[in-house]
């Protein structure tokens, strides 16, 4: 068996004169300012995105629902699987969002819903599109005024939908939401079926409530009107989450001319919203969904107009404000998603620790040098020291005192490591504490060192 093989006698020399101690003394706080910048940059991002996403929708056919279809058609596209989770509708979906225990990551809520609810963990990706709010009504002439239904059968939605809890304000702000007036948990086909059979008398109809064939059943009935808000400008002064909407003459059916009037209506923004906790990719590939499903013309919208990042019930994510301000990255424009979001979140936490390695890199070297000079320097206070009592103490016994003193330098100089580099200003020390030494003996208290 071959002997292990020796290091190089230069090698080992070298390695014998380095100062481990002030080499430790300054790698320790450079490693951990290191770990540090490495601790919060690891802190600060989660590396590799979910492979699923969870969407708290709507009722099967609703509004809310074929938006969460269109989603996860586009998103599928980049290899996320995206679940979608039925609910009742707006409150529905911000109760499960609220709830740590629920299993969903994004919702449409509309604006008005957050009494009582704690959104503290809740961010918003941004305003997706305005909602009205259709009143459909058994009437012979075209209602104005929502008084004009106090004492009727109102359908105003099952429990968990928005529709419900708008419905419920703005009756109260007109002393509606309690007899006469009869309200009944209605809504969607079920709502549509009563009001056409003539069991109720009027039904609150919203997007997370009831399907745009419903409502189009509803506008071929001869008797069935649209309330139009004539008071709209209040209602917006009383309910700062509402818009004011206008419907066109004949925007809804242009060849049957529905409506056949301008129809002012109100309603809240939808804001699509996640939980804090959303890996920042998929905040992206949400936005860029919005803005394919809901960036085009419609009948209360304009093109570009949605998605926006307008802080309503909730403020807006830091990744979607970032969106909004630069759009999609550069990466995930010429990289596949999972390589893009890898090389994204890579650049997150090297960034940071190249703010600290490069300037370590460049101190620390100067640190060491001076604390390796410093420990050969300051022996030559010492020798300054002995000079000064060389004249103050020019007797027999003094001289021996001192003549200790650099017997006990001479010792400390010799057991000085240093780097070779280093070596020519210990020998010029070492000359220096003997030159003083041959003064000292040959009785010469002159200055040698100042």
């Amino acid at each position: 068996m071959p002997a292990p093989r020796a290091f190089p006698p230069r090698f080992r020399d070298r390695l014998a004169s380095v100062s481990w101690r002030d080499l430790l003394a300054i790698a320790i706080p450079v490693l951990l300012a290191g770990a540090a910048a490495l601790w919060v940059a690891v802190k600060a991002v989660r590396f590799a995105p979910p492979s699923r996403i969870r969407i708290a929708s709507g009722p099967d056919g609703s509004g809310y629902r074929n938006s969460a279809e269109k989603y996860k058609k586009i998103i599928e596209h980049y290899g996320v699987k995206v679940d979608i989770i039925p609910t009742r509708g707006a409150l529905d979906n911000l109760e499960k969002l609220a709830d740590p225990r629920a299993k969903v990551d994004v919702g449409f809520v509309q604006g008005g819903l957050t009494e009582g609810i704690d959104t503290s963990r809740l961010v918003s990706l941004g305003s997706m599109f305005a909602q009205p709010l259709m009143i459909y009504c058994r009437s012979q002439k075209p209602p104005e005024l929502l008084s004009e239904l106090r004492g009727k059968r109102l359908a105003i939605g099952p429990e968990g939908t928005g529709a419900r809890v708008l419905a419920l304000n703005i009756l109260r702000a007109n002393e509606m939401d309690r007899p006469p007036t009869v309200l009944l948990d209605l809504g969607g086909a079920e709502a549509s079926k009563a009001l056409l059979a003539g069991h109720i008398d009027a039904a609150f109809l919203m997007g997370d409530s009831a399907t745009p064939e419903v409502m189009r059943s509803l506008r071929e009935v001869p008797g069935i009107e649209l309330l139009t808000f004539r008071q709209a400008e209040a209602y917006l002064r009383k309910f700062r989450f509402l818009s004011k909407l206008t419907l066109p003459e004949g925007a809804m059916d242009l060849g049957r001319n529905y409506p056949p009037r301008t129809i002012d209506l109100i309603g809240p923004t939808v804001e699509l919203v996640a939980r804090s906790s959303l890996h920042p990719a998929l905040s992206d590939l949400l936005i860029s969904a919005a803005r394919e499903v809901h960036g085009g013309p419609g009948l209360f919208r304009t093109a570009g107009e949605y998605p926006a990042p307008l802080a309503r019930d909730f403020p807006i994510s830091r990744d979607a404000e970032r969106y909004y301000k630069s759009g999609e990255q550069f990466l995930y424009k010429t990289l596949p998603f999972w390589l893009a979001t890898l090389v994204d979140r890579l650049l997150v936490v090297l960034l940071p620790l190249l703010v600290v390695i490069v300037p370590a890199t460049r101190i620390a070297p100067a640190v060491y040098r001076w604390r390796v000079r410093s420990r050969i320097y300051r022996w030559y206070g010492a020798l300054m020291a002995i000079e000064r009592d060389m004249r103050a103490h020019p007797n027999a016994d003094g001289r021996q005192e001192i003549l200790q003193r650099l017997d006990d330098i001479m010792e400390a100089v010799n057991g000085i490591r240093t780097p070779l580099s280093f070596a020519d200003q210990l020998y010029v020390l070492r000359d220096h504490v003997a030159a003083v030494r041959r003064r000292l003996v040959a009785g010469d208290g002159g200055d040698m060192i100042g």
